[in-house]
């Protein structure tokens, strides 16, 4: 069974069409990758997913429920997680602080046992911090936990807003353009983030330039041609298939 299903899906902004009659499915526990050049439509599709556009028609399903135009946090909570291209970052806040707000729909948020502070509601803040800093360890900025968000390196940022987006627990994350703006060895990094995302049972759809990193870690690839499906299939599929190759790769990967 998928875990996210899109059928039929469009997009029009004064009558240009961003994404259009676009059809696919996700799987289980797998990468996917969405490549295609700028203005091939691969954000605002994230952006339908996500429930902050509404398609002008068609349907978006998670787990066989349509969730058409659902509100964001509705979609947070049935396990829905993204990272957007430009980093959307706390700078007020430390590191840690900016992964623990990932996680608050899973934290006690009524106002009586906050204002008398209660045991249970003091263990659960302190179970929730511990968690967090995991799950910076996990995708390598640790370090940073008590640092200033405005103090880190762009790269440790990148890994920031993964860390952030996990801490909603998600079924599927979304990340867009995770390796944007990185040098060679902070793209590997955050490539092995992604492989370990996944590892841990996360389904993953991507969006990236990166075709090494595309080639190399993912399941199944869309390409995408002004909103329309170009090509879908494994990497050694649509890396051979000559459309792609002529309108994104330029060459043989």
């Amino acid at each position: 069974m998928s875990l996210l299903r899109v059928e039929k899906l469009s997009k029009e902004f004064g009558g240009v069409h961003a994404v259009e009659d676009l059809s696919f499915s996700v799987s289980r526990g797998t990468i996917h990758s969405i490549i295609g050049p700028n203005g091939a439509g691969k954000t605002t599709l994230f952006n339908l997913i996500t429930g902050i556009y509404q398609p002008t028609s068609g349907k978006v399903f998670l787990e066989d429920e349509e969730i058409t135009n659902r509100p964001v946090h509705a979609l947070a909570a049935k396990g829905m997680s993204r990272t957007f291209q430009n980093l959307q970052i706390f700078f007020n806040m430390t590191a840690l602080e900016n992964v623990m707000v990932g996680h608050h729909l899973h934290l006690d948020r009524r106002l009586l046992p906050a204002l008398l502070h209660m045991g249970t509601l003091v263990r659960r803040d302190r179970e929730c911090r511990d968690y967090c800093i995991e799950l910076m360890e996990f995708v390598g900025c640790g370090k940073y936990r008590n640092s200033d968000a405005a103090s880190m390196p762009y790269g440790a940022l990148k890994r920031l807003e993964i860390a952030r987006a996990l801490a909603s627990k998600p079924k599927l994350l979304l990340l867009d353009e995770p390796a944007a703006g990185l040098n060679a060895t902070e793209s590997r990094e955050i490539d092995e983030v992604i492989k370990k995302v996944a590892a841990q049972g996360v389904t993953v759809v991507l969006v990236e330039h990166d075709m090494k990193m595309v080639m190399g870690i993912s399941d199944h690839i869309l390409a995408l041609d002004y909103g329309r499906k170009l090509a879908e299939g494994t990497p050694a599929e649509v890396g051979s298939n000559p459309d792609v190759v002529a309108a994104y790769l330029g060459a043989a990967v």
